[in-house]
């Protein structure tokens, strides 16, 4: 079973998270404090992170940043701050989900699974020539795209979000973060671009907008690609 890294300040979220995960089969290591965090992370080589955002030494989305230095493990975030800007900052760092406080076990261990599996596909992604999300497949080397073995036609600028949004596939990825990779640093802000494309997207994708399956939208924070099976 995977191994869990909880850093959080809190003895009672440490001991319940700790001990319903255990019963369910998960290896759980723990830290009080983000530089334990990090350093524990170093030894233990966690599969996911749950990461607390209020800790007493370390910022939560600062611990991001310095994990992503170095590692693309999975990062859950578990804070009592919910506020959109909030989720915005973190995911922009790095973290791959937002659960906010209070929370079901139930709930956690889904987002932790469906974490999981997202890096696991993450991983192979990276040097991969094709990709494929649920039914889509694209060929980066070809420059093609196909849905249940139908081809798409997509503009070059398209294919380029469409690439991205699977290399991350399952990971809400904010404005922010598509705007720099497919436009390029500066257009930061130019939201308006990309709800124009992906709106494109989902027509080509045959996506229903009121119950999107491959092309989610996140209000105001950004855009997922999954695979139908995810939750």
């Amino acid at each position: 079973m995977a191994r869990v890294l909880i850093i959080d300040d809190e003895e009672a979220i440490l001991r319940v998270v700790g001990t319903g995960l255990r019963a369910r089969g998960y290896d759980v290591d723990t830290a009080t404090g983000g530089a334990a965090g990090l350093s524990r992370a170093v030894i233990d080589n966690p599969d996911v992170v749950v990461l607390d955002l209020g800790l007493p030494d370390l910022d939560g989305v600062e611990v991001c940043r310095r994990f992503r230095l170095w590692t693309e493990v999975p990062i859950v975030v578990l804070s009592a701050h919910g506020t959109e800007a909030r989720k915005v900052e973190a995911l922009d760092a790095g973290a791959d989900d937002f659960v906010t406080k209070p929370f079901g076990m139930a709930e956690l261990e889904a987002r932790l699974r469906v974490a999981l599996r997202h890096g696991a596909r993450r991983a192979v992604a990276e040097e991969a020539p094709v990709l494929e999300v649920g039914p889509l497949r694209l060929d980066l080397a070809r420059r093609s795209a196909e849905l249940r073995g139908q081809p798409v036609e997509l503009t070059a600028r398209e294919f380029d979000l469409l690439a991205f949004l699977a290399r991350h596939a399952g990971k809400v990825v904010t404005h922010r973060m598509v705007l720099e990779k497919v436009w390029g640093p500066g257009a930061g802000d130019e939201t308006h671009y990309l709800r124009v494309y992906a709106n494109r997207l989902r027509r080509k994708l045959e996506d229903d907008p009121n119950h999107p399956t491959l092309l989610r939208t996140s209000p105001g924070v950004g855009y997922q690609l999954v695979a139908p099976e995810d939750p």
